[in-house]
């Protein structure tokens, strides 16, 4: 599967449980189906209501989706693997973090910034320098 993480580069993730599905997204799972190829794009179907940070813009007026999210494959009664073009696809696809703006009706209009990796080590603290008197 394709994670999509706020903020953050998608990564590629083996999911192979309806429990962990659960834990990526953090609670009941809903998918959507924005494209008109076989893949859905799986999320919490309360995350705006919890009110967990934007994540992504969908198109075809599915407005926004909040919290993490992962993209998925479909077969005629489950969710699969995504073919490795559809990987790459969707990888460029949401390459980039988004700041929600506004919206127009169920579009949302955002700023597209660069989104960072997953386990990318945190930024040293830099201190101040000590005051010369």
């Amino acid at each position: 599967m394709l994670v999509v993480e706020p903020g953050t580069l998608p990564y590629e993730k083996e999911l192979d449980s309806l429990k962990e599905m659960q834990t990526l997204v953090g609670g009941s799972i809903q998918a959507i189906y924005p494209y008109k190829e076989p893949v859905a794009i799986v999320c919490n179907e309360e995350g705006l209501l919890l009110e967990l940070p934007f994540n992504r813009s969908v198109e075809g007026g599915y407005g926004g989706v909040f919290g993490s999210f992962f993209v998925c494959g479909l077969t005629a009664d489950d969710f699969c693997s995504l073919t490795p073009e559809q990987m790459q696809t969707y990888k460029k696809e949401f390459r980039f973090a988004e700041i929600p703006l506004a919206y127009q009706g169920n579009e949302v209009i955002t700023l597209k910034v660069q989104a960072e990796p997953k386990n990318k080590p945190p930024k040293e603290k830099q201190h101040d320098a000590p005051e010369r008197g």
